[in-house]
Protein backbone atom coordinates (compact mmCIF):
# COMPACT_ATOMS: atom_id res chain seq x y z
CA UNK A 1 0.00 0.00 0.00
CA UNK A 2 2.78 2.43 0.95
CA UNK A 3 4.68 1.63 -2.27
CA UNK A 4 1.58 2.40 -4.34
CA UNK A 5 1.07 5.72 -2.52
CA UNK A 6 4.74 6.64 -3.02
CA UNK A 7 4.58 5.72 -6.72
CA UNK A 8 1.39 7.77 -7.16
CA UNK A 9 2.96 10.81 -5.46
CA UNK A 10 6.16 10.48 -7.51
CA UNK A 11 4.23 10.29 -10.80
CA UNK A 12 1.99 13.20 -9.78
CA UNK A 13 4.93 15.42 -8.84
CA UNK A 14 6.86 14.45 -11.97
CA UNK A 15 3.81 15.19 -14.16
CA UNK A 16 3.32 18.55 -12.47
CA UNK A 17 6.98 19.50 -12.99
CA UNK A 18 6.87 18.50 -16.66
CA UNK A 19 3.69 20.54 -17.19
CA UNK A 20 5.14 23.54 -15.35
CA UNK A 21 8.19 23.47 -17.61
CA UNK A 22 6.10 23.33 -20.79
CA UNK A 23 6.29 27.07 -21.52
CA UNK A 24 4.99 28.23 -24.89
CA UNK A 25 7.83 29.25 -27.21
CA UNK A 26 6.45 32.77 -27.75
CA UNK A 27 6.57 33.53 -24.04
CA UNK A 28 10.08 32.17 -23.51
CA UNK A 29 11.32 34.03 -26.63
CA UNK A 30 9.78 37.26 -25.36
CA UNK A 31 11.55 36.96 -22.01
CA UNK A 32 14.89 36.38 -23.75
CA UNK A 33 14.45 39.24 -26.23
CA UNK A 34 13.17 41.83 -23.78
CA UNK A 35 14.34 42.49 -20.28
CA UNK A 36 12.43 44.19 -17.52
CA UNK A 37 13.87 47.23 -15.84
CA UNK A 38 13.17 46.96 -12.12
CA UNK A 39 14.17 50.60 -11.59
CA UNK A 40 11.23 51.69 -13.78
CA UNK A 41 8.78 51.20 -10.90
CA UNK A 42 10.71 52.85 -8.05
CA UNK A 43 8.95 56.21 -8.39
CA UNK A 44 5.47 57.22 -9.42
CA UNK A 45 6.88 59.34 -12.24
CA UNK A 46 9.09 56.57 -13.65
CA UNK A 47 6.18 54.10 -13.53
CA UNK A 48 3.92 56.40 -15.55
CA UNK A 49 6.68 57.32 -18.01
CA UNK A 50 7.43 53.61 -18.51
CA UNK A 51 3.74 52.86 -19.12
CA UNK A 52 3.59 55.40 -21.95
CA UNK A 53 6.99 54.43 -23.35
CA UNK A 54 6.33 50.70 -23.49
CA UNK A 55 3.15 50.98 -25.58
CA UNK A 56 4.67 53.58 -27.90
CA UNK A 57 6.70 52.89 -31.01
CA UNK A 58 6.97 53.43 -34.73
CA UNK A 59 5.23 51.22 -37.27
CA UNK A 60 6.87 47.79 -37.26
CA UNK A 61 8.58 48.31 -33.89
CA UNK A 62 7.93 45.50 -31.43
CA UNK A 63 6.88 46.45 -27.90
CA UNK A 64 8.47 45.18 -24.71
CA UNK A 65 5.46 43.29 -23.39
CA UNK A 66 7.51 41.77 -20.58
CA UNK A 67 8.11 45.30 -19.25
CA UNK A 68 4.42 46.14 -19.77
CA UNK A 69 3.33 43.14 -17.68
CA UNK A 70 5.91 44.03 -15.00
CA UNK A 71 4.10 47.32 -14.31
CA UNK A 72 0.86 45.65 -13.21
CA UNK A 73 -0.15 43.98 -9.96
CA UNK A 74 -1.65 40.52 -10.55
CA UNK A 75 -5.37 40.81 -11.39
CA UNK A 76 -4.94 44.42 -12.55
CA UNK A 77 -7.41 45.64 -15.15
CA UNK A 78 -7.32 47.88 -18.19
CA UNK A 79 -10.77 49.34 -18.73
CA UNK A 80 -11.58 51.30 -21.89
CA UNK A 81 -14.91 53.09 -21.99
CA UNK A 82 -16.84 54.48 -24.90
CA UNK A 83 -20.18 54.54 -26.62
CA UNK A 84 -21.63 51.48 -28.27
CA UNK A 85 -23.60 51.60 -31.55
CA UNK A 86 -26.71 52.67 -29.61
CA UNK A 87 -24.91 55.63 -28.01
CA UNK A 88 -24.73 54.09 -24.53
CA UNK A 89 -21.44 54.26 -22.64
CA UNK A 90 -19.96 50.83 -22.02
CA UNK A 91 -16.76 49.46 -20.47
CA UNK A 92 -14.63 46.45 -21.28
CA UNK A 93 -12.47 44.75 -18.62
CA UNK A 94 -9.12 43.40 -19.76
CA UNK A 95 -6.08 41.91 -18.10
CA UNK A 96 -2.68 43.12 -19.34
CA UNK A 97 -2.50 39.97 -21.49
CA UNK A 98 -5.98 40.64 -22.91
CA UNK A 99 -4.79 44.13 -23.87
CA UNK A 100 -1.67 42.72 -25.53
CA UNK A 101 -3.74 40.15 -27.45
CA UNK A 102 -6.37 42.65 -28.58
CA UNK A 103 -4.21 45.72 -29.28
CA UNK A 104 -0.59 44.61 -29.54
CA UNK A 105 -0.62 43.79 -33.25
CA UNK A 106 -2.49 47.00 -34.09
CA UNK A 107 0.09 49.12 -32.25
CA UNK A 108 2.93 47.54 -34.23
CA UNK A 109 1.14 47.51 -37.60
CA UNK A 110 0.00 51.15 -37.41
CA UNK A 111 2.58 52.86 -35.25
CA UNK A 112 1.37 54.41 -32.04
CA UNK A 113 2.72 56.97 -29.61
CA UNK A 114 0.77 58.00 -26.56
CA UNK A 115 2.19 61.07 -24.84
CA UNK A 116 1.15 62.42 -21.48
CA UNK A 117 0.44 66.15 -21.69
CA UNK A 118 -0.86 66.77 -18.16
CA UNK A 119 -1.23 64.99 -14.84
CA UNK A 120 -3.37 65.52 -11.72
CA UNK A 121 -2.34 63.36 -8.76
CA UNK A 122 -4.11 62.50 -5.50
CA UNK A 123 -2.38 60.32 -2.90
CA UNK A 124 -3.55 58.95 0.42
CA UNK A 125 -1.17 56.66 2.30
CA UNK A 126 0.01 53.99 -0.08
CA UNK A 127 -2.64 54.55 -2.79
CA UNK A 128 -2.56 57.03 -5.63
CA UNK A 129 -5.13 58.01 -8.23
CA UNK A 130 -4.09 60.14 -11.15
CA UNK A 131 -5.76 61.63 -14.18
CA UNK A 132 -3.22 61.49 -16.98
CA UNK A 133 -4.27 63.46 -20.06
CA UNK A 134 -2.83 62.01 -23.26
CA UNK A 135 -2.46 62.67 -26.94
CA UNK A 136 -2.04 59.83 -29.45
CA UNK A 137 0.01 59.87 -32.65
CA UNK A 138 0.86 57.28 -35.33
CA UNK A 139 4.49 58.44 -35.44
CA UNK A 140 6.71 60.38 -33.12
CA UNK A 141 7.18 62.92 -35.92
CA UNK A 142 3.43 63.64 -36.25
CA UNK A 143 2.55 67.17 -35.22
CA UNK A 144 -1.18 66.73 -34.69
CA UNK A 145 -2.67 63.97 -32.52
CA UNK A 146 -5.35 61.73 -34.01
CA UNK A 147 -6.89 61.24 -30.56
CA UNK A 148 -6.83 62.65 -27.03
CA UNK A 149 -8.29 61.42 -23.78
CA UNK A 150 -7.76 60.82 -20.09
CA UNK A 151 -6.33 57.74 -18.38
CA UNK A 152 -7.54 57.33 -14.81
CA UNK A 153 -4.73 55.30 -13.27
CA UNK A 154 -4.87 53.73 -9.81
CA UNK A 155 -1.59 52.67 -8.25
CA UNK A 156 -0.30 51.00 -5.10
CA UNK A 157 3.04 51.59 -3.43
CA UNK A 158 3.88 48.47 -1.44
CA UNK A 159 6.87 50.12 0.24
CA UNK A 160 9.29 48.74 -2.36
CA UNK A 161 7.82 49.73 -5.72
CA UNK A 162 4.79 51.12 -7.54
CA UNK A 163 2.18 48.79 -9.05
CA UNK A 164 -0.54 49.73 -11.50
CA UNK A 165 -3.84 48.39 -10.18
CA UNK A 166 -6.19 49.72 -12.90
CA UNK A 167 -6.21 51.96 -15.92
CA UNK A 168 -9.66 53.26 -16.82
CA UNK A 169 -9.89 55.58 -19.82
CA UNK A 170 -12.05 57.38 -22.30
CA UNK A 171 -11.36 59.38 -25.43
CA UNK A 172 -12.22 62.97 -26.03
CA UNK A 173 -15.11 63.69 -28.40
CA UNK A 174 -16.96 66.78 -29.64
CA UNK A 175 -19.65 66.17 -27.04
CA UNK A 176 -17.13 65.24 -24.35
CA UNK A 177 -14.17 67.65 -24.60
CA UNK A 178 -11.36 67.44 -22.06
CA UNK A 179 -12.01 70.03 -19.30
CA UNK A 180 -9.41 72.82 -19.04
CA UNK A 181 -8.44 71.66 -15.56
CA UNK A 182 -6.96 68.50 -17.13
CA UNK A 183 -5.06 70.29 -19.89
CA UNK A 184 -1.64 71.96 -19.69
CA UNK A 185 -1.91 75.59 -18.64
CA UNK A 186 -0.70 76.76 -22.07
CA UNK A 187 -3.78 75.18 -23.84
Amino acid sequence: MMKKLFAFLFISIFSFNVQAQDIPKAESKEVIEFKTDSTSVLTLDSTIKTLYAVISGEKGEERNWAQFRYLFKPNAKLIPSGKDKNGTYQVRYMSPDDYINSSGSWLVENGFFEKEINRKVDTFGNITQLFSTYESFHSETDEKPFMRGINSIQLLNDGKRWWIINIYWTQESDENPIPKTYLPTNN
